[in-house]
């Protein structure tokens, strides 16, 4: 069974389509899919993003202990700051996504639910001589999402916050409804947005204050079935649906998002350096256009010339296109723009993503 968002049951009472993504049981469409994207484009969108779990990192070795199992510079993040990184199986493998949010009085780490436990348990073991305390507190947090060029202005209305300026993953304290809540700069489809740390108590309350602001900037709720077709249109894979623990980052693209090669070792590092020093993976994830209208499944196999080459990962309907693209992973001398592949006999080809 998938986890299930909090804010489920009262959303799909007014309305909203439950879907899974991510692990998690979440809106996937307000009953527009075309609204829906085009609010995310091109004025505001509030996101049920509840398929995150929050853990807690105090004590005077933190900001050194977390450094060392994960790929990105915790070291040198100041109070207010935040990085995103990976931490690695000893083979180079992905067992989890991580942001990494410094704070005057500790650091919170986002990870995606679905791996909870494992993360937590693997953060957990290498807690020996460190003076470190790591607690869970996802069961006391929830996310909610704002997306589109007017998601700054929402957020300026809810929180008297300008996000504009800060940094991506900048982050900062902010009542919303009376709720001491935590706002963390993004960038989503190309604009400035944001995701709202909530109280878990809060939830609801906290919806129901945005929701009115968004519609008031020409926005709407928007399902995670939207938000799946643009970051697909702009080639972003999804930990779970096109890389998880059989892959490692260089060929899921997240070599240079996501790794510092400037900080000293971590979990991992001697095969990131590997496969850097050798100046390619084996496969690599590519963006795909298919000839067909329906949508290949996750595991459809990419051939050429009659001999598996790769695989579907995810897939969508394409409004941008006006035709069925996706993601999959293709071996590297098949990943040039324009090379022909075939999946389950239609033709499809590799593309540059069409939307950044």
């Amino acid at each position: 069974m998938p986890l299930k968002s909090p804010l489920l049951d009262t959303l799909r009472a007014s309305g909203a389509t439950p879907g899974e993504f991510l692990g998690t049981a979440l809106p996937a469409s307000f009953g527009d899919f075309r609204k829906e994207y085009d609010a995310a484009l091109n004025t505001a969108g509030l996101v049920d993003t509840n398929y995150r779990a929050v853990f807690s990192f105090t004590g005077p070795d933190a900001q050194r202990y977390l450094n060392a199992l994960l790929t990105s510079n915790v070291r040198d993040r100041k109070p207010g700051e935040g990085v995103a990184g990976l931490l690695l199986n000893p083979q180079g493998h992905i067992l989890a996504v991580v942001e990494t949010l410094v704070a005057e009085k500790g650091i919170l780490v986002l990870v995606h639910a679905m791996v909870r436990q494992r993360t937590f348990a693997t953060f957990d073991k290498f807690i020996i001589m460190d003076d470190v305390t790591l607690e869970d507190l996802s069961d006391a947090w929830g996310t909610l999402d704002i997306v589109g060029p007017g998601a700054a202005a929402v957020i300026a209305d809810a929180a008297k916050l300008d996000i504009v300026p800060l940094a991506v993953l900048s982050h900062t304290e902010a009542q919303i409804c009376g709720a001491l809540c935590r706002v963390v700069r993004r960038v989503r489809f190309g604009h400035a947005a944001a995701t709202i740390l909530v109280p878990h108590d809060a939830l609801a309350n906290v919806w129901g204050i945005l929701e009115p602001l968004v519609r008031a900037h020409g926005g709407t709720p928007v399902g995670m079935q939207a938000i799946e077709t643009l970051r697909i249109e702009a080639g972003n894979p999804w930990f779970g649906e096109d890389y998880d623990d059989k892959v490692i980052p260089h060929e899921a693209g997240l070599e240079h998002s996501h790794i510092s090669y400037e900080k000293g070792c971590y979990t991992g590092q001697e095969i990131v350096e590997r496969v850097r020093s050798r100046g390619h993976a084996n496969r690599r994830l590519a963006c795909l256009k298919f000839g067909g209208a329906d949508a290949p499944p996750p595991g459809t196999k990419l051939l050429a010339d009659g001999k598996e080459i790769g695989n579907v990962t995810s897939s969508a309907f394409s409004p941008l296109l006006n035709r069925t693209i996706g993601l999959g992973y293709v071996r590297r001398e098949f990943t040039a723009i324009g090379t022909p592949v075939d999946v389950s006999g239609t033709p499809a080809e590799v593309i540059a993503p069409p939307r950044k």
